[in-house]
């Protein structure tokens, strides 16, 4: 149970969960060992070793990033046996998830922005997200979720969140429910997330 002093579900302030926590307690009610995954931003293995606890065992993650600094920090943290860390954009997965999985992953999360502690100017861009989120649902199976977490407060994060919308709205709504999850009342441009549940 809660504590009196911080809320189960509360961000590390005791206030409402940020949109990576936000994508992470919908992944972890939905995933179950076994589970094949995709982690489409590595960045430094956070949210590729939740993904590999949430499937474990007997589970796998692809991630992904253009950084090698990231497969380094990544595979300090995760379970080798466990991972497939690859050093190519996101907008690659087809590619180097196999083919017998396509249509078969559980979940793909995005994590989108720049390497937290490296150069800022290297960030992920529209032209290659928009590409990654349609794979990303031909690569889910029926049943599946995808995650965007969105940074509208960062170079290039605005335009990234525009088209994720305007992307978003296009989608069939008897194939996928999508929904949009954003603080209402601050000031700056604060992270935003984007969830898609491909219809069974």
């Amino acid at each position: 149970m809660p504590s009196s002093s911080q809320p189960f579900l509360a961000s590390p302030n005791g206030g409402l969960p940020s949109s990576v926590l936000w994508a992470q307690l919908m992944l972890k009610d939905r995933l179950r060992p076994g589970d094949v995954v995709v982690d489409a931003t590595m960045g430094n293995g956070h949210d590729t070793l939740f993904l590999t606890q949430c499937v474990s065992p007997g589970g796998h993650v692809f991630a992904f990033d253009v950084q090698a600094a990231a497969l380094v920090e990544t595979a300090k943290r995760v379970p080798a046996e466990m991972t497939t860390l690859v050093h190519s954009g996101h907008e690659t997965m087809r590619e180097h998830v196999p083919t017998e999985l396509h249509a078969r992953i559980s979940a793909v999360m995005f994590n989108l922005g720049y390497l937290p502690g490296t150069d800022k100017t290297l960030i992920t861009r529209t032209e290659t997200t928009m590409i990654a989120v349609r794979e990303a649902l031909e690569l889910l199976k029926p049943g599946g979720l995808l995650t965007i977490a969105v940074y509208p407060g960062h170079e290039g994060g605005a335009e990234e969140g525009r088209s994720i919308a305007k992307w978003a709205a296009t989608l069939d709504s008897r194939r996928f429910e999508v929904q949009h999850l954003r603080p209402i009342n601050r000031a700056a441009a604060p992270p935003e997330l984007w969830v898609v549940w491909k219809r069974g």
